[in-house]
């Protein structure tokens, strides 16, 4: 059986601005299980980033419930205890922001063993060249470089070795490509992969690159406006996609042979821009851009229904089963499909 290291349970995060109230994550829900990476995707502005700040403590909850190891999280991060904090790591998107370039690598390696006491101050330099070898990078030549000195992957790898400084069970990957050339995404993941294997890590993935996800997920959940829109295992999730903005995003993934090309979505194109979080469209968020609307689109925000095994969609293509199958579990009927139960209220 599979342990849950962490649960996300109806969470909301809102910011009160002078113009209104942004809901950038407003009601989701989702699990993680050991040694798992599960992808969290959606464009800019689907809250996807804020989810994983609200994980890590960076923002308290405005509802809802974060539990890490079946223990409450959802305080903020300067309340929470250090075991925690070396237990739950992040690696940012831009390393050039996130290194302090007054220190060199070897100093910025130093500085989470001393606050969380990993080691011994007579040890520091040996686990500092462990950090760096173990994210490919020769101890003796990079130990006293400065951030400014490296490339940004190098810079990545650095971020990457400050984090796992600490020994941590689950680790937040916030767009940890995206900020780099193209030429060493790959080397990235790669490492990010091996690293996972090797130290049993569990990842939550936060990317807006669809495409990565397809070699690199075990499941992917996809954001749209603050909701999840869909959960569902990689290889189910790009076989027999449901949701219609999760069928925009696939089919605009680009393909280089006519399998890939065979396996997309039938075209569907993008309408509009993503509407500000400010002004969310009344009932499905989505339903200003989708090709598939109905007039209850407008009117009433779907809910979140179990469609297959691990799979569940938050659209009214799908509310007919489970009404149909509320009904006939009242009347004492057994109901044959596996879609009669709803999971969640993401």
């Amino acid at each position: 059986m599979t342990d849950t290291i962490l649960v996300v349970d109806k969470l909301k995060k809102y910011f009160p601005t002078k113009r209104g109230t942004v809901k950038a994550v407003d009601n989701i829900s989702f699990s993680v299980t050991t040694g798992e990476t599960i992808g969290l995707v959606g464009e800019s502005g689907s809250g996807k980033t804020t989810t994983a700040q609200c994980v890590i403590g960076i923002y308290p909850p405005t509802d809802g419930e974060i539990l890490f190891k079946g223990q409450t999280i959802s305080e903020a991060f300067s309340k929470r205890s250090k075991a925690l904090k070396r237990d739950i790591r992040i690696v940012f998107q831009d390393p050039g922001s996130s290194l302090n370039p007054k220190r060199s690598i070897k100093q910025i390696l130093s500085v989470p063993l001393k606050v969380h006491r990993v080691a011994t101050k007579k040890d520091h330099l040996t686990k500092i060249k462990s950090l760096l070898a173990m994210v490919e990078l020769p101890p003796d030549e990079y130990m006293y470089k400065y951030p400014q000195a490296i490339g940004g992957g190098e810079k990545q790898m650095v971020a990457i070795a400050r984090a796992l400084a600490t020994d941590p069970s689950l680790v937040l990957l916030d767009e940890p490509t995206s900020a780099l050339d193209v030429s060493v995404q790959g080397k990235i993941i790669n490492l990010l992969m091996k690293l996972q294997q090797d130290l049993n890590l569990t990842y939550l993935f936060i990317t807006h690159d669809l495409s990565l996800m397809r070699n690199v997920a075990s499941r992917v959940a996809i954001m749209y406006l603050g909701k999840l829109c869909e959960i569902a295992p990689t290889v189910e999730f790009f076989q027999n996609p449901t949701h219609p903005y999760t069928k925009m995003l696939l089919s605009a993934i680009p393909v280089v042979s006519q399998e890939e090309k065979a396996l997309k979505p039938t075209k569907i194109a993008s309408r509009g821009e993503i509407p500000s979080p400010v002004n969310v469209p009344s009932g499905c968020s989505f339903h200003s851009r989708c090709s598939e609307k109905m007039d209850m689109c407008a009117q009433d925000d779907p809910v979140m229904v179990e469609i297959g095994e691990g799979h569940v969609t938050r659209c009214h293509l799908y509310q007919d089963t489970k009404v149909a199958a509320s009904i006939e579990q009242e009347e004492g009927v057994h109901a044959q499909d596996p879609v009669d139960q709803p999971r969640g209220d993401g």
